[in-house]
């Protein structure tokens, strides 16, 4: 079994083993037509239930083909103009050869001593970030799996941060587990749902968060959150963190940030942004404007895996006052023995709630060197820009009701039948379930889901700069020929 094992002895089998992988995936890439199959859940199931796993193939040929038929041939391949579906991205060629480095190396970025450069690679990145943010030579942060983690790392900071403050102010402190339960995060109505699943996990609860009513375009009320801290405070309560968004999930809106910093700072409380889905503006040439306000913040959530074009994982959190970081060290003898930070050995452990984690960095590092910060960000403009056209499709298509006006690269609109009288709003909406369900079923293109106001509607997430206004038309017409025949037979089981 030693034959496997990835040494000196070995770098030819591995060259070559390799080498198969990428020609396999290569010449699946070159073929595909569609996102994806269309496959089944029962009809793939049983195909991998049915693999004896104790019985291996020994021959990585034989193993290879395998995979094309359960992993390769029907896997959803995010690269195809007509994948416009989840914040998922193509991956750009540097950022792949980063990842197949960083596998073989397998560095871990918990200990100086098991990443060496690694290690101020990673803290080169994030200083670069923190820069581009707009925060000062205190700024730091570390990277993360991904922004449902950089929002927890976040708030685990604030909850401790504020904790801090209150027992510092107060005349009679009081004890920690009598002061979470007065704690309160307060966040738009449409920021992403990890913002009340952190709060469960810090201990808070999920009714620690207060959903913030949002404007026309999406957007925090600043009216609404002012109004809401006054409350907090009149009823004994202490505001723990405000959550901005640069990019909601659902609508890509931009809450306004320099408001929110403005009330954050009069009630002394925490500002968390959450940039998972709007970082790629960090780097656009022509609309890096967008994110005014964002240097004002206590913490950053970025997402590179979402608008950096880089393979999944890949995100960081970063703070303005690296000091905070501290809420979330620990120091073990056998790891990080307190003398390490005396004697200024850097470990990224230290900034950490992981301990083991992947060189991810090393993605954006080959990307950065190869293709440029305006290259990158030149790349994120381009689906901005297919997002305002694609707008524009829908504004004038009278089979289609859309939401909002984009500001960053999601569309979120419904089919509406052109005699709405006939048909009840329960069947538009199913209507509009069953079109995306037909479309993926088809593999056509994959499109998203979600509701506003409790009403089914559709998703275009467009971060492929492949995607042409004429795949967004296409799409349009199969999605509406779905809802359409569906329709149709509701009228005539309804007859």
């Amino acid at each position: 079994m030693r034959q496997h094992l990835l040494n000196e002895t070995t770098a030819a089998d591995y060259r070559r083993s390799v080498t198969e992988g990428v020609e396999r995936v290569a010449a699946k890439l070159a073929s595909t037509e569609k996102p994806h199959t269309g496959i089944s859940v029962d009809e793939l199931t049983p195909v991998i239930a049915g693999i004896d796993l104790d019985r291996p193939l020994a021959d990585p040929a034989a193993v290879l083909d395998e995979l094309e038929d359960v992993y390769l041939r029907d896997a959803v391949y995010f690269h195809h103009p007509r994948y416009l579906g989840h914040l998922n991205c193509p991956v750009v060629i540097p950022a792949v050869l980063g990842e197949a480095i960083l596998s073989a190396v397998n560095s871990s970025l918990d200990t100086w001593d098991q990443s060496i450069g690694g290690t101020l690679i990673e803290r080169r990145l994030i200083d670069w970030t923190a820069g581009r943010i707009g925060f000062g030579p205190s700024g730091d942060g570390v990277f993360t799996s991904g922004g449902s983690q950089s929002n927890f790392h976040a708030l685990l900071l604030a909850r401790d941060e504020a904790c801090r403050i209150a027992m510092q102010n107060s005349d009679v402190p009081l004890p920690k587990g009598e002061l979470l339960p007065k704690l309160r995060i307060f966040t738009s109505e449409v920021s992403h749902f990890s913002v009340k699943k952190s709060a469960a996990m810090l201990g808070l609860g999920y009714e620690a968060v207060i959903p913030v009513p949002v404007d026309a375009d999406k957007r925090m009320n600043t009216a609404a959150l002012a109004l809401e801290l006054e409350n907090c405070r009149r009823d004994g309560l202490y505001p723990m963190a405000v959550v901005a968004t640069a990019g909601t999930t659902d609508f890509g809106s931009i809450d306004p940030l320099p408001e929110i910093a403005r009330l954050a700072a009069e009630h002394a409380t925490w500002m968390h942004v959450d940039a998972a889905y709007g970082c790629g503006l960090l780097v656009s040439p022509t609309r890096r404007h967008l994110l005014d306000g964002i240097e004002l913040a206590d913490s950053v959530t970025v997402d590179y895996h979402k608008s950096f074009f880089q393979p999944v994982s890949s995100s960081a959190m970063l703070v303005r006052d690296r000091d905070t970081l501290q809420h979330a060290t620990f120091y073990a003898d056998y790891l990080n023995p307190r003398r390490m930070a005396e004697e200024r050995i850097p470990n990224q452990v230290d900034k950490s709630i992981q301990t083991t984690r992947r060189f991810d960095a090393l993605k954006l590092w080959m990307t950065l060197r190869t293709m440029g910060a305006d290259g990158v960000g030149e790349l994120f403009d381009q689906v901005v820009s297919l997002a305002s056209e694609g707008y524009e499709l829908l504004a004038t298509d009278p089979r289609f009701e859309v939401v909002v006006r984009p500001q960053l690269s999601t569309l979120v609109y419904r089919y509406l039948p052109a005699d709405r009288s006939a048909f009840t709003a329960e069947q538009i909406d199913e209507a509009n379930l069953h079109a995306r369900k037909a479309l993926f079923a088809s593999g056509e293109a994959v499109v998203a889901g979600t509701k506003v106001d409790g009403a089914q509607y559709l998703k275009f997430t467009l971060l492929n700069p492949q995607t042409t206004t004429a795949d967004i038309s296409a799409v349009l017409d199969l999605l509406a020929s779905h809802a359409e025949q569906y329709l149709g037979e509701s009228l005539v089981h309804a007859s």
